[in-house]
This record gives structure tokens, C-alpha cells and sequence, in this order.
């Protein structure tokens, strides 16, 4: 068999900038190409989907209601709408990916009003929660009615079990859902070395967005109901908002590659730990700093802004923070499930190498 398409980049190549940028697991191209062939029924109602129902709640206990969709954005604001009424808002941190990084999504699509919290290490608290928590019954203000935490955070951060939990059991004492982005919970559960579950539903957990693009698939994030009555609607809200996949068989699939065994452990530590060893190889460079807590896959460091800029040609990042002043920059460095030793040596010695320069 030949086919027309042709390799368009070097498949050695390896970047920083983000886990996203990381091609497919070969296992999850392997349950791809077993999942071909023949004709399935669509729209979720094949044997793979019924199969990765199974794996999830296996994963998150029995109670677990299982809603693939395309992506992560997706899987935030059909979860968030399915969980607020229109008069309702979502309490979450001032730097949480619905409020920074999803171009508005939250609000033109979902029609969701956000109330954030300035947090200093991107974690919400108990009583972080009440900045914004209040005026229930109050026509004049929206009415909180969901707290949405992501683990890893956005800025590298973890919840522990307990510290999930005591937001859980305030939120449901104030009469508040909480929401969980877990585009990442896979590197936060690696490195807690705790179940999945212990980050979830053990936790509190309401509803879960479930990441795999960052950890090692294709495409495809779930939606996972932890607590049925926390959300309303969500198999009409999948389909309105262009997420119910007519080949849900090739999305659902690829989860079952990941959850069914350890696959999603494995590429998750190391991810975790590859972040480690770079932020070992670099931190006592001249100029350098590593400020923030290195907790799972990603490494927050402050440079001279020339020497990121030239570094850049050679290996593509983000800068994080362009306003530290003093010619410097604070930049973010993301490791992958197919980050090497080799790589991040490569890359720690260009950066020893700019710094000379």
C-alpha cells in the first residue's frame, strides 16, 4: 500500500514550548489501527466506547458518566454550562485556563460569567473561595454556583487529596459543584503517587475534565459526571456544541490504550520527570532562576530575555512573564511523555551555550 502524504518535518525534532506539540503514544497508534476496519455503529454507540465507559469507572468508581469530546476547551465549557444555569458563575483562579487561555470560550460560547481569584501560586483555598463567593440571592450579582480548579495548575502547582477535598467540602457547604480541569491530572497523580480517583471522586470531585491530548493521544478529552446531580443536560449539550463525534470509536479507543494498563502512568512520570532533570541541569547557570516549585512537567525559569530569544531559534518555548524587568524574562518549559535525557541535556547545554554568548 502507498499513500501521497509526505513527512514534512524531522520526527527527531524536540521542542519546550509545550506537551501538545508531542506526537501519538505508539501504543495509542497501534489501538487506532485495531479499531479500523468494518463498520461501527456512530455517534458513541460502538463496542469501544461501551469498553472505555468500563475503564473510566474502574478508574473514577461506578457512579462515573462518560462523554468523550474533541478537546480540552471542550471538554471545560460543555462541563461548565452543564453545571451553571444562565443566571450562575464559575469561581476559579485568576490564572485558570478558562480565563487566560481558551480565547473567551467560557463566556462567548457558554455564556458562563467568571469570577476570579488572584492567587499567588495558582491555587484556589477555602478562603480564597469566599473573595468571590458571596451575594447569594442577590439579583444584582451572578450567582457563584461552581468552583473550577485545575490540577497540575497552570503554573506548575499540585493539589494534594486534602487540599482538593477541603475546597470540595466548602464548595457543597456554600451550595456550590466543583469542577476539576485535569488536562494534566495525569502528571499530578504520577507525581503525588496516588489513584486517579484520590484526585477526584475520594476528593469530592463533581465533574472532571479529562485530559489525553498532552499525555499521549491523538486528539480527545472526556467528560467525566462524578456526581450526577451536579450536572444536567450534558448529552444535549455535547451534540449543541459540535463535540459528539460520529467516529467515537477512534477517540474513545485511544483511552482505553491509555487507562487500560499503565500507559498513562509511564509517559506521566516521565514527563515529571524530565521537567526535574531540566530544572536541575539549569538552575545554578549564571543568570538564571528557577522560581517557582518544579511539581510535575513543568519548568518556570528566569533568564536574560537576548539569550531566551536566541535559544528560541534552536529550541521553541513561550516566554511566561515579559515583565520582570532588568532585561530579563520568566519562560516556561514544558516536558513530554517522549522528552529524553538526551534532549534535555541538548537542551540545557544551548542554554549554557547562549548565556556565554
Amino acid at each position: 500500500m502507498t499513500t501521497d502524504a509526505v513527512r514534512r518535518h524531522d520526527p527527531a525534532s524536540r521542542t519546550f514550548a509545550s506537551d501538545n506539540y508531542a506526537g501519538v503514544h505508539p501504543e495509542v497508534l497501534e489501538a487506532i489501527a485495531l479499531a479500523n476496519g468494518g463498520h461501527q455503529v456512530s455517534y458513541g454507540d460502538d463496542v469501544y466506547t461501551e469498553a472505555v465507559r468500563g475503564v473510566f469507572r474502574r478508574h473514577f468508581g461506578e457512579q462515573a458518566e462518560v462523554f468523550p469530546v474533541f478537546n480540552g476547551t471542550a471538554a471545560n465549557v460543555v462541563s461548565l454550562r452543564s453545571m451553571c444555569a444562565r443566571w450562575e458563575a464559575v469561581v476559579c483562579p485568576e490564572s485558570a485556563h478558562i480565563n487566560t487561555d481558551e480565547g473567551g470560550a467560557p463566556e462567548v460560547t457558554g455564556g458562563l460569567k467568571l469570577l476570579t481569584v488572584p492567587t499567588p501560586d495558582g491555587k484556589l483555598t477555602p478562603d480564597l473561595i469566599d473573595r468571590q463567593a458571596w451575594g447569594f440571592g442577590d439579583v444584582h450579582r451572578a450567582q457563584p454556583r461552581v468552583v473550577s480548579i485545575s490540577n497540575a495548575t497552570e503554573l506548575g502547582t499540585l493539589y494534594t487529596p486534602a487540599e482538593i477535598k477541603a475546597i470540595c467540602d466548602h464548595a457543597h457547604e456554600l451550595g456550590m459543584y466543583v469542577h476539576l480541569d485535569g488536562s494534566r491530572i495525569t502528571n499530578a497523580a504520577a507525581a503525588l503517587d496516588v489513584p486517579l480517583r484520590a484526585l477526584t471522586t475520594d476528593a469530592g470531585v463533581d465533574v472532571l475534565s479529562f485530559g489525553g491530548t498532552k499525555i499521549g493521544l491523538m486528539l480527545g478529552e472526556v467528560v467525566v459526571v462524578l456526581n450526577p446531580e451536579a450536572s444536567r443536560g450534558l448529552p444535549y449539550l455535547r451534540k449543541t456544541s459540535m463535540q459528539l463525534a460520529s467516529k467515537m470509536r477512534f477517540v474513545s479507543v485511544q483511552f482505553e490504550a491509555l487507562l487500560g494498563g499503565d500507559l498513562w502512568l509511564r509517559n506521566a512520570r516521565q514527563a515529571n520527570a524530565m521537567a526535574r532533570r531540566l530544572a536541575d541541569a539549569v538552575r545554578d547557570l549564571p543568570g538564571v532562576s528557577v522560581p517557582r516549585p518544579v511539581e510535575a512537567n513543568a519548568v518556570f525559569a528566569i533568564l536574560p530575555a537576548d539569550a531566551a530569544d536566541r535559544l528560541r531559534k534552536r529550541f521553541r518555548f513561550y516566554n511566561w512573564n515579559e515583565q520582570v524587568g532588568g532585561g530579563m524574562v520568566e519562560v516556561r518549559w514544558m516536558c513530554a511523555f517522549d522528552t529524553t535525557e538526551a534532549d534535555v541535556d541538548a537542551f540545557a547545554a544551548a542554554l549554557a551555550e547562549e548565556l556565554r554568548a
